[in-house]
Protein backbone atom coordinates (compact mmCIF):
# COMPACT_ATOMS: atom_id res chain seq x y z
CA UNK A 1 0.00 0.00 0.00
CA UNK A 2 2.86 2.20 0.65
CA UNK A 3 4.64 1.82 -2.38
CA UNK A 4 1.38 2.41 -4.29
CA UNK A 5 1.07 5.64 -2.23
CA UNK A 6 4.51 6.77 -3.19
CA UNK A 7 4.41 5.95 -6.36
CA UNK A 8 0.86 8.12 -6.92
CA UNK A 9 2.23 11.07 -5.05
CA UNK A 10 5.70 10.93 -7.45
CA UNK A 11 3.75 10.55 -10.34
CA UNK A 12 1.83 13.17 -9.08
CA UNK A 13 5.06 15.96 -8.77
CA UNK A 14 6.21 15.18 -12.20
CA UNK A 15 6.37 17.99 -14.48
CA UNK A 16 4.26 17.93 -17.47
CA UNK A 17 6.25 19.50 -19.83
CA UNK A 18 10.02 17.75 -19.00
CA UNK A 19 8.85 15.33 -17.42
CA UNK A 20 11.24 15.70 -14.50
CA UNK A 21 10.28 14.34 -10.64
CA UNK A 22 10.31 15.74 -7.36
CA UNK A 23 9.79 14.64 -4.46
CA UNK A 24 7.68 16.98 -2.67
CA UNK A 25 5.05 19.21 -4.08
CA UNK A 26 6.46 22.74 -3.51
CA UNK A 27 9.44 21.70 -5.47
CA UNK A 28 7.92 21.25 -9.11
CA UNK A 29 5.76 24.36 -8.08
CA UNK A 30 8.96 26.46 -7.80
CA UNK A 31 10.22 24.51 -11.10
CA UNK A 32 7.64 25.76 -12.68
CA UNK A 33 7.97 29.05 -12.02
CA UNK A 34 11.45 29.36 -13.02
CA UNK A 35 11.83 27.15 -16.19
CA UNK A 36 8.90 28.85 -18.08
CA UNK A 37 7.82 25.69 -20.14
CA UNK A 38 5.34 26.72 -22.56
CA UNK A 39 3.44 25.56 -25.89
CA UNK A 40 6.67 27.51 -27.77
CA UNK A 41 9.15 24.89 -26.23
CA UNK A 42 10.56 22.14 -28.67
CA UNK A 43 8.67 18.86 -28.21
CA UNK A 44 9.07 15.65 -28.77
CA UNK A 45 6.37 14.47 -31.75
CA UNK A 46 6.14 11.19 -29.62
CA UNK A 47 6.13 11.19 -25.94
CA UNK A 48 5.40 15.31 -25.95
CA UNK A 49 8.17 15.98 -23.59
CA UNK A 50 9.13 19.67 -23.83
CA UNK A 51 12.58 20.86 -24.34
CA UNK A 52 14.34 24.00 -24.23
CA UNK A 53 16.27 23.82 -27.34
CA UNK A 54 16.32 22.03 -30.84
CA UNK A 55 19.64 20.74 -30.40
CA UNK A 56 18.06 19.34 -26.93
CA UNK A 57 15.44 17.43 -28.77
CA UNK A 58 17.76 15.93 -30.96
CA UNK A 59 19.82 14.57 -28.30
CA UNK A 60 16.39 13.43 -27.10
CA UNK A 61 15.44 11.21 -30.06
CA UNK A 62 18.86 9.98 -31.96
CA UNK A 63 21.63 11.06 -29.19
CA UNK A 64 23.92 9.03 -27.05
CA UNK A 65 21.11 8.20 -24.68
CA UNK A 66 17.75 8.75 -26.57
CA UNK A 67 14.70 7.55 -24.95
CA UNK A 68 14.49 4.02 -26.38
CA UNK A 69 10.85 3.98 -27.33
CA UNK A 70 11.08 7.79 -29.34
CA UNK A 71 14.15 6.46 -30.85
CA UNK A 72 12.59 3.47 -32.42
CA UNK A 73 9.73 5.74 -33.40
CA UNK A 74 11.52 8.22 -34.96
CA UNK A 75 14.34 6.02 -36.66
CA UNK A 76 11.12 4.65 -38.92
CA UNK A 77 8.55 7.84 -38.95
CA UNK A 78 11.17 11.36 -38.14
CA UNK A 79 12.26 13.94 -39.84
CA UNK A 80 16.17 14.15 -39.60
CA UNK A 81 15.80 17.71 -40.74
CA UNK A 82 12.83 19.57 -38.81
CA UNK A 83 12.85 16.48 -36.01
CA UNK A 84 8.88 16.60 -36.87
CA UNK A 85 7.27 12.78 -36.70
CA UNK A 86 5.15 11.68 -39.98
CA UNK A 87 2.37 9.26 -40.08
CA UNK A 88 4.53 6.45 -41.89
CA UNK A 89 7.54 5.76 -43.56
CA UNK A 90 6.43 6.77 -46.79
CA UNK A 91 4.93 10.26 -45.39
CA UNK A 92 8.83 10.70 -44.33
CA UNK A 93 10.53 10.01 -47.34
CA UNK A 94 8.31 12.93 -49.36
CA UNK A 95 8.66 14.92 -46.45
CA UNK A 96 12.60 15.11 -46.22
CA UNK A 97 12.42 15.63 -49.77
CA UNK A 98 10.89 19.26 -49.26
CA UNK A 99 12.31 19.53 -46.09
CA UNK A 100 16.04 19.38 -46.64
CA UNK A 101 17.33 22.45 -47.25
CA UNK A 102 20.67 23.25 -49.69
CA UNK A 103 23.40 25.32 -48.12
CA UNK A 104 24.07 25.82 -52.20
CA UNK A 105 22.54 28.42 -53.75
CA UNK A 106 23.22 27.54 -57.13
CA UNK A 107 24.96 29.86 -59.75
CA UNK A 108 22.26 31.87 -60.56
CA UNK A 109 22.37 33.03 -56.99
CA UNK A 110 26.26 33.81 -57.11
CA UNK A 111 26.47 35.20 -60.54
CA UNK A 112 23.22 37.51 -59.22
CA UNK A 113 25.78 38.77 -56.49
CA UNK A 114 28.62 39.72 -57.89
CA UNK A 115 27.33 43.24 -58.91
CA UNK A 116 26.33 46.06 -56.78
CA UNK A 117 22.70 45.74 -56.60
CA UNK A 118 20.27 48.95 -54.87
CA UNK A 119 16.78 48.03 -54.79
CA UNK A 120 15.79 49.67 -51.39
CA UNK A 121 12.55 51.39 -51.27
CA UNK A 122 11.07 53.67 -48.41
CA UNK A 123 6.92 53.13 -47.92
CA UNK A 124 6.39 49.70 -49.79
CA UNK A 125 8.06 46.46 -50.55
CA UNK A 126 8.75 43.33 -48.01
CA UNK A 127 8.31 43.77 -43.88
CA UNK A 128 10.85 40.46 -43.69
CA UNK A 129 14.30 41.02 -44.84
CA UNK A 130 18.05 39.32 -44.12
CA UNK A 131 20.98 41.25 -44.33
CA UNK A 132 24.50 40.07 -44.20
CA UNK A 133 28.00 41.55 -43.76
CA UNK A 134 31.80 40.29 -44.42
CA UNK A 135 34.54 41.92 -42.78
CA UNK A 136 38.31 42.95 -43.52
CA UNK A 137 40.62 43.98 -40.85
CA UNK A 138 41.74 47.09 -39.87
CA UNK A 139 43.99 48.54 -37.07
CA UNK A 140 47.66 47.61 -36.86
CA UNK A 141 47.56 44.41 -36.75
CA UNK A 142 44.83 43.63 -38.85
CA UNK A 143 42.28 42.31 -35.79
CA UNK A 144 39.81 45.18 -36.32
CA UNK A 145 36.74 44.45 -37.92
CA UNK A 146 35.53 46.61 -40.48
CA UNK A 147 32.45 45.91 -42.93
CA UNK A 148 33.26 46.01 -46.30
CA UNK A 149 30.67 44.15 -48.09
CA UNK A 150 26.77 43.91 -46.90
CA UNK A 151 23.74 42.43 -48.48
CA UNK A 152 19.96 42.05 -48.02
CA UNK A 153 17.46 40.10 -49.12
CA UNK A 154 13.80 39.57 -49.18
CA UNK A 155 12.02 36.71 -47.95
CA UNK A 156 12.27 35.09 -51.39
CA UNK A 157 15.45 35.29 -51.36
CA UNK A 158 15.64 38.43 -54.14
CA UNK A 159 18.67 40.66 -53.47
CA UNK A 160 17.64 43.98 -52.57
CA UNK A 161 21.05 45.28 -51.57
CA UNK A 162 24.36 44.56 -52.02
CA UNK A 163 27.18 46.83 -52.07
CA UNK A 164 31.09 46.69 -51.27
CA UNK A 165 31.68 49.32 -48.83
CA UNK A 166 34.87 51.84 -48.28
CA UNK A 167 35.39 51.49 -44.85
CA UNK A 168 36.14 54.90 -42.54
CA UNK A 169 40.22 53.89 -41.59
CA UNK A 170 42.63 52.10 -43.88
CA UNK A 171 42.26 48.65 -44.13
CA UNK A 172 45.80 46.84 -43.53
CA UNK A 173 44.04 42.81 -43.79
CA UNK A 174 41.89 42.02 -46.69
CA UNK A 175 41.23 38.38 -45.41
CA UNK A 176 41.34 37.02 -48.89
CA UNK A 177 41.30 33.42 -48.00
CA UNK A 178 37.52 33.94 -46.68
CA UNK A 179 36.68 37.14 -47.85
CA UNK A 180 37.64 37.23 -51.64
CA UNK A 181 37.92 40.88 -51.45
CA UNK A 182 40.75 42.94 -52.98
CA UNK A 183 42.04 46.85 -52.64
CA UNK A 184 40.59 47.39 -56.49
CA UNK A 185 37.06 46.57 -54.98
CA UNK A 186 36.80 48.99 -52.09
CA UNK A 187 38.66 51.86 -54.27
CA UNK A 188 35.35 53.39 -55.62
CA UNK A 189 32.70 51.69 -53.00
CA UNK A 190 30.14 53.65 -51.42
CA UNK A 191 31.27 55.36 -48.44
CA UNK A 192 30.22 53.63 -44.91
CA UNK A 193 28.25 57.03 -44.42
CA UNK A 194 26.29 56.55 -47.34
CA UNK A 195 25.55 53.02 -46.66
CA UNK A 196 24.72 53.29 -42.83
CA UNK A 197 21.87 56.08 -43.83
CA UNK A 198 20.73 54.00 -46.59
CA UNK A 199 20.42 50.67 -44.58
CA UNK A 200 18.83 52.98 -41.44
CA UNK A 201 15.86 54.31 -43.87
CA UNK A 202 15.19 51.36 -45.24
CA UNK A 203 14.75 49.35 -42.03
CA UNK A 204 12.64 51.94 -40.38
CA UNK A 205 10.30 52.90 -43.61
CA UNK A 206 9.52 56.26 -42.73
CA UNK A 207 9.45 55.84 -39.14
CA UNK A 208 11.28 57.44 -36.36
CA UNK A 209 13.38 54.66 -34.76
CA UNK A 210 12.19 55.78 -31.04
CA UNK A 211 8.84 55.33 -32.36
CA UNK A 212 8.70 52.09 -34.12
CA UNK A 213 6.24 49.51 -32.68
CA UNK A 214 6.49 46.31 -32.97
CA UNK A 215 2.91 45.36 -34.75
CA UNK A 216 0.88 47.28 -37.08
CA UNK A 217 4.25 49.73 -37.80
CA UNK A 218 5.92 50.36 -41.25
CA UNK A 219 9.40 49.20 -39.76
CA UNK A 220 10.92 45.74 -40.93
CA UNK A 221 11.59 42.53 -39.51
CA UNK A 222 15.57 42.27 -39.14
CA UNK A 223 17.00 38.52 -39.93
CA UNK A 224 20.30 37.77 -39.27
CA UNK A 225 23.26 35.86 -37.40
CA UNK A 226 25.20 37.57 -35.20
CA UNK A 227 22.88 41.20 -36.02
CA UNK A 228 24.95 43.13 -32.69
CA UNK A 229 28.42 42.62 -35.00
CA UNK A 230 27.05 43.75 -37.93
CA UNK A 231 24.75 46.30 -36.69
CA UNK A 232 27.36 47.76 -34.98
CA UNK A 233 30.08 47.56 -38.25
CA UNK A 234 27.54 49.33 -40.28
CA UNK A 235 27.02 52.18 -37.38
CA UNK A 236 23.12 51.26 -38.02
CA UNK A 237 20.97 51.72 -34.75
CA UNK A 238 18.09 49.41 -34.19
CA UNK A 239 15.02 48.37 -31.94
CA UNK A 240 15.89 44.62 -30.51
CA UNK A 241 11.43 44.28 -30.82
CA UNK A 242 12.39 43.97 -34.66
CA UNK A 243 15.64 42.31 -34.54
CA UNK A 244 15.42 38.44 -35.19
CA UNK A 245 18.54 36.78 -34.73
CA UNK A 246 19.53 33.56 -35.06
CA UNK A 247 22.57 33.03 -32.46
CA UNK A 248 20.44 34.58 -29.74
CA UNK A 249 17.24 32.83 -29.63
CA UNK A 250 16.82 30.27 -27.29
CA UNK A 251 15.20 27.37 -29.11
CA UNK A 252 18.65 27.49 -31.56
CA UNK A 253 21.21 28.83 -28.66
CA UNK A 254 22.73 25.28 -27.89
CA UNK A 255 23.71 24.58 -31.08
CA UNK A 256 27.42 24.94 -32.22
CA UNK A 257 27.03 26.67 -35.32
CA UNK A 258 24.30 27.93 -37.08
CA UNK A 259 24.50 24.98 -40.23
CA UNK A 260 24.16 22.14 -37.17
CA UNK A 261 20.47 22.27 -36.73
CA UNK A 262 19.04 22.27 -39.99
CA UNK A 263 21.71 20.31 -41.81
CA UNK A 264 23.31 23.41 -43.44
CA UNK A 265 27.29 22.63 -44.57
CA UNK A 266 29.22 25.60 -43.04
CA UNK A 267 31.05 27.85 -45.43
CA UNK A 268 34.50 27.43 -46.64
CA UNK A 269 36.71 29.20 -48.05
CA UNK A 270 35.37 32.66 -49.59
CA UNK A 271 32.70 33.38 -47.96
CA UNK A 272 29.43 34.77 -49.48
CA UNK A 273 26.95 36.98 -47.45
CA UNK A 274 24.23 36.25 -49.74
CA UNK A 275 24.75 32.89 -48.64
CA UNK A 276 24.42 33.73 -45.29
CA UNK A 277 21.09 35.89 -45.76
CA UNK A 278 19.64 32.84 -47.40
CA UNK A 279 20.82 30.46 -44.29
CA UNK A 280 18.95 32.87 -41.75
CA UNK A 281 16.36 33.96 -43.58
CA UNK A 282 15.30 30.02 -44.44
CA UNK A 283 15.84 29.24 -40.65
CA UNK A 284 13.78 32.07 -39.57
CA UNK A 285 10.96 31.15 -42.05
CA UNK A 286 10.98 27.55 -40.90
CA UNK A 287 10.73 28.96 -37.45
CA UNK A 288 8.40 31.21 -37.99
CA UNK A 289 5.84 28.48 -39.95
CA UNK A 290 5.89 26.36 -36.55
CA UNK A 291 2.19 25.54 -35.41
CA UNK A 292 1.97 26.28 -31.71
CA UNK A 293 -1.57 26.69 -30.42
CA UNK A 294 -2.71 30.92 -29.87
CA UNK A 295 -2.71 32.49 -26.49
CA UNK A 296 -3.99 35.74 -25.75
CA UNK A 297 -1.20 36.42 -23.73
CA UNK A 298 1.81 34.09 -24.52
CA UNK A 299 4.46 36.06 -22.97
CA UNK A 300 5.64 35.67 -18.83
CA UNK A 301 6.32 39.15 -19.47
CA UNK A 302 2.72 40.52 -20.77
CA UNK A 303 1.37 41.81 -17.65
CA UNK A 304 -1.89 39.38 -17.33
CA UNK A 305 0.48 36.75 -16.26
CA UNK A 306 2.51 38.39 -13.96
CA UNK A 307 0.78 36.77 -10.76
CA UNK A 308 0.75 33.36 -12.77
CA UNK A 309 2.81 31.62 -10.34
CA UNK A 310 3.25 34.52 -7.46
CA UNK A 311 4.49 33.46 -3.91
CA UNK A 312 1.03 34.50 -2.46
CA UNK A 313 -0.78 31.93 -4.78
CA UNK A 314 1.65 29.32 -3.57
CA UNK A 315 -1.39 26.94 -1.84
CA UNK A 316 -3.22 27.61 -4.70
CA UNK A 317 -0.62 26.52 -6.90
CA UNK A 318 -0.34 23.21 -5.08
CA UNK A 319 -3.62 21.94 -5.38
CA UNK A 320 -2.90 22.29 -8.88
CA UNK A 321 -2.31 19.30 -11.24
CA UNK A 322 0.67 19.30 -13.06
CA UNK A 323 -1.14 19.65 -16.52
CA UNK A 324 -3.08 22.90 -15.00
CA UNK A 325 0.30 24.20 -13.92
CA UNK A 326 1.56 24.13 -17.60
CA UNK A 327 -1.59 25.23 -18.94
CA UNK A 328 -0.97 28.84 -16.82
CA UNK A 329 3.01 29.11 -17.95
CA UNK A 330 4.16 31.01 -20.37
CA UNK A 331 7.27 31.61 -22.75
CA UNK A 332 10.35 34.09 -21.37
CA UNK A 333 10.92 34.15 -25.06
CA UNK A 334 9.51 36.13 -28.10
CA UNK A 335 8.03 33.00 -30.18
CA UNK A 336 8.68 33.82 -34.28
CA UNK A 337 5.69 31.90 -34.58
CA UNK A 338 3.88 35.33 -33.55
CA UNK A 339 4.80 37.52 -36.39
CA UNK A 340 2.29 35.31 -38.77
CA UNK A 341 -0.33 36.46 -36.16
Amino acid sequence: MDSRIEYAETHRNKCAACFRQFNKLEHLVEHMRISYHSVHEPTCGICGKHCRSFESLREHLIGPLPKQECRDIFANRGCRFCLKVLDSPYSRRIHQERCQLSANTGLIGRFANLGIRDNLTIGKGPQVVALACKMVGGGSDGSLDLCARVCIIDERENILFHSYVKPPIPVTNYRYETTGLRPEYLRDAMTMRQVQRKIQDFLCNGEPVWKIRPKSGRARILVGHGLDHDLESLQVEYRSEMIRDTEKYPPLMKTSKLSNSLKYEIQTGIQDPYDDCVATMRLYMRMRSQAHKIEEYPLASDPQNKNNFASWRQRELERMSPDQMLAISRSDYYCWCLDSI
